[in-house]
């Protein structure tokens, strides 16, 4: 059984990195809004005191402005899970190895999920519980937020559009950016609408199902570790398949960007989706 954690926790060593830009976060939110049980809806909207369509897209990018006051401080590892695998040569994610003493993204999770289906907690420490899962189930979907290497791709110098930038950089903001024509809730909520519709009549339908066989609310550990497994994948086999110096040659704007677009936007559908799911399967149990 997953155990109760205190809300203040060990503080954290210096964060690894940002999380998803804002865009992904909205988009993920949006998505996940557009499969909500009604049920579920009129919980959180409660919850977050909130009775808005945006209840979750609000919310969506609290947890990186809270790891950046002295009260979050502590969550600033939970955002990631530093995989020390060997890319490209090999992806994998190991709980036991590769979750330090201070805490990831993937413990968050189940730590998180715990304390929402707490009801003896307080409103103020359920709010935050739900905040924080909405913003790490959008976080484990970006492959570079399960990656130990040149830490998550931060210590990577490569070029787009011209500017320079980092790698990290490139996949948080860059192509979510640019597949969805930029950076506001309200294109957030045009391009989720636009996922809504390929998971339930497009070209997700036929493997949504599958994205939720690793949901189990009674293992949040294991479900959470399913996810950053696969996000980690893509690290061998899009992020970098040539490795490291293939990506310092090239403007990633170009074919990079029009290659890792279908990884991006599967990406933010599938944690959408499975979002929702989660949040029904939490509601439902309290």
């Amino acid at each position: 059984m997953t155990r109760l954690l205190p809300l203040l926790a060990l503080a954290a060593s210096i964060p690894q990195a940002a999380a998803w830009g804002a865009m992904a976060h909205y988009a993920v939110a949006y998505v996940a809004t557009n499969f909500a049980a009604p049920n579920t809806k009129s919980y959180l909207q409660t919850l977050l005191v909130d009775t808005s369509t945006d209840y979750l897209a609000t919310v969506a990018s609290w947890a990186d402005s809270y790891r950046s006051t002295s009260a979050g401080a502590f969550s600033a590892p939970f955002h990631y899970i530093d995989a020390l695998d060997n890319p490209p040569s090999s992806c994998g994610v190991s709980f036991s190895r590769d979750c330090g003493s201070s805490g990831c993204i993937v413990g968050a999770i189940s730590n998180y999920t715990t304390r929402l289906l707490t009801t003896s907690l307080s409103t103020t420490d359920r709010q935050i519980a739900a905040k924080m899962l909405v913003h790490f189930l959008g976080d484990i979907g970006q492959p570079l937020h399960c990656e130990n290497l040149d830490v998550g791709g931060n210590d990577i110098d490569v070029t787009y559009s011209g500017s320079s930038t980092n790698l990290h950089s490139v996949w948080d903001t860059k192509i979510p950016e640019h597949i969805s024509g930029g950076s506001t809730k309200a294109i957030a909520k045009t391009w989720a609408a636009n996922l809504t519709a390929e998971i339930t009549s497009g070209i997700y339908t036929s493997s949504a199902s599958s994205w939720l066989t690793s949901l189990d609310l009674a293992d949040p550990q294991s479900s959470a570790l399913t996810w950053a497994t696969e996000s980690n994948a893509l690290v061998c086999t899009v992020v970098m398949p040539n490795g490291v110096s293939a990506l310092q040659s090239v403007d990633l704007s170009g074919s990079y960007t029009t290659g890792a677009t279908p990884s991006v936007r599967l990406q933010v559908a599938k944690q959408g989706y499975r979002l929702a799911k989660w949040l029904d399967a939490i509601v439902a149990a309290i």
